[in-house]
């Protein structure tokens, strides 16, 4: 499901590093790609607990970041 609210999107960071993510409605996750790590979306909420955070591996990663320069996919705020 996808994430229902696009102004909670903007509020959002990584709970770890405090720094953008990417959002990937497809796949139902906030991905941080600096800690490649991504954060599940259940019936529209965030899971933004870093202990429930799921660790991507390299092929993983490169295969979201194809898909976000495919799909016009950037971080949801401008750390500057």
């Amino acid at each position: 499901m996808a994430l229902s609210d696009s102004t909670l999107l903007e509020y959002l960071a990584c709970p770890e590093d405090k720094g953008p993510l990417w959002y990937f409605e497809s796949d139902d996750i906030l991905y941080n790609p600096r800690l490649r790590r991504s954060y599940a979306i259940r019936d529209g909420i965030p899971v933004m607990l870093i202990d429930e955070a799921t660790n991507l591996s390299e092929a993983d990663h490169d295969k979201l970041m194809a898909k976000a320069e495919a799909e016009g996919i950037g971080p949801n705020f401008d750390a500057e």
